[in-house]
């Protein structure tokens, strides 16, 4: 018999579930609470509500090994096994927990089981959140793809694929006529060429202003007007389903320098500057709400702040001085930070990380003589262990400053090139080289998924402000 950690069972009543005869002790709330099968049994005021014992004959042991994992706040990676008696517990149990994590975990390797098994199971946000990665990445999976039932491998091909996205830094236009520059760009791979989008309305700031992308909606927050470093008080949301602007409210603390970070249906402003003092608060807004909230502030004060999501988790760096760099995970249920390890190097000015299923790949400049050479070191969350990364990357080659990860490939760029590198074991190995990015500024880069009629959109734009003149800055 196989007993439950005492983490599931010391809070209140338990319950003996008997999974194929296996038996675990676990506490009735956290049960109640996580899923909705057990929800519905407790609360049903039948005699087995009150039983001592459930038995859960259907289910696979390994699967329900997983759930208490994630029940107790581990994030386990997961062998093919684990993977379909997993979604078969999630869709059994009706465990939004388990979905969420299943989700987390999307690779290369498992896509199309998971994709496969969610959708028999209908565990349909997996199913199609696995359908979005493999549609990512579909070139390289084709032929497996096309083992598929037809059914399914049509509903991919009917998906957008994520486009790799730019814009500069600009201050708000005055001008009557339009700033050509003043454009958010994507890349088109076909033609290996930057295509301009959309153009940004008169009042944005992108100068040191919050960029990011939240439910496929290009956020612009905060930023500032001049070098007096008057902060823009309004947010500017883009979608491209239909090619809008629109306004938002900003933060109530006014900041510049701040980083802003889309995550699990919520904005997230951090840190940043206002009167020239750095800022140690954050602040969170959820768009359908409308309205920004403090939460639990940085552990202490920064501008810029270095951020990635790993897993469906926030993580972000610090500079503590004397080479130490400290990352930091943000528990959004707790609403607290956590000092999840610390890396001694020392850097020059550059500090940028970006996400790779579960590891954590810190990239800077190397020291003052190597400054345009950068570096890497990979954290990985499963083993906490850091591993430096073989080789030197060269701004001729793509700053890796701008990297943004799609399925295991890396996207970054410069004015002269943009590269797109494979992610291997022990480097970054370059797939192919693109046109740069030839503007001025500092570049922000994202993901987003764009409408098939792309190409069309940013003559609708030009021609739509055209003819609004002055009188309406955005739609």
């Amino acid at each position: 018999m196989t007993e439950s950690p005492s983490s599931l069972c010391d809070t209140g009543s338990r319950v003996k579930v008997d999974v194929r005869g296996s038996i675990f002790s676990v506490d009735r709330t956290i049960l109640a609470e996580n899923c909705e099968y057990f929800r519905a049994l407790f609360r049903s005021g039948m005699r087995e509500s009150q039983q001592e014992e459930v038995r859960l004959q259907n289910l696979g042991i390994q699967g329900f090994l997983v759930l208490l994992r994630v029940l107790q706040g581990e994030h386990p990676m997961l062998d093919s096994d684990q993977i379909v008696e997993g979604i078969e517990c999630a869709a059994f149990l009706q465990a939004p927990a388990l979905t969420k994590h299943m989700i987390s975990i999307i690779t290369s390797e498992n896509c199309l089981l998971m994709y496969h098994t969610a959708a028999t199971y209908g565990v349909w946000e997996l199913s199609q959140r696995s359908a979005l990665f493999i549609r990512d990445i579909y070139t390289d999976l084709k032929e497996e793809v096309h083992a598929l039932p037809r059914d399914m491998v049509e509903h991919i091909e009917s998906l957008l694929p994520s486009s790799y996205m730019a814009v500069c830094s600009h201050s708000p236009s005055l001008d009557l006529l339009q700033d050509v520059q003043r454009t958010v760009c994507y890349l088109d791979k076909e033609h290996r060429k930057w295509t301009s989008l959309t153009q940004l309305p008169p009042s944005t700031s992108t100068t040191m202003a919050g960029v990011a992308v939240l439910d496929n909606k290009l956020y612009i927050i905060g930023g500032v007007h001049d070098v007096s470093k008057r902060v823009v008080e309004s947010g500017f949301c883009y979608d491209p389903a239909d090619n809008t602007w629109s306004t938002i409210c900003g933060p109530q603390q006014l900041r510049y320098s701040f980083t802003l970070i889309g995550h699990d249906g919520c904005l997230y402003a951090l840190g940043g500057k206002f009167n020239m003092k750095e800022l140690s608060s954050v602040e969170r807004m959820r768009p359908s709400e409308g309205s920004w909230a403090s939460v639990s502030a940085l552990p202490s004060k920064a501008a810029s702040v270095v951020s990635t999501v790993a897993m469906n988790r926030i993580f972000v760096c610090l500079w503590r001085g004397n080479g130490a760099t400290d990352i930091h995970e943000y528990v959004p249920q707790y609403d607290h930070w956590l000092l999840v390890t610390t890396l001694i190097r020392q850097q020059s000015y550059g500090l940028y990380m970006v996400a790779h299923r579960d590891n954590l790949y810190v990239i800077r400049n190397g020291p003052c003589e190597d400054f345009l050479l950068c570096v890497m070191d990979r954290y990985n969350l499963s083993t906490g262990q850091w591993t430096a990364i073989s080789g030197q990357y060269g701004n001729s080659k793509g700053s890796l400053l701008t990297a943004v990860v799609r399925g295991d490939s890396v996207f970054t760029l410069s004015r002269r090139v943009t590269t797109e590198y494979e992610v291997e074991e022990t480097r970054w190995k370059q797939r192919r080289e693109m046109e740069g990015f030839g503007r001025i500024g500092s570049i922000y880069t994202f993901q987003m998924r764009l409408p098939k009629a792309t190409s069309s959109l940013m003559d609708h734009c030009l021609d739509q402000n055209t003819a609004e003149k002055i009188n309406v800055y955005y739609v």
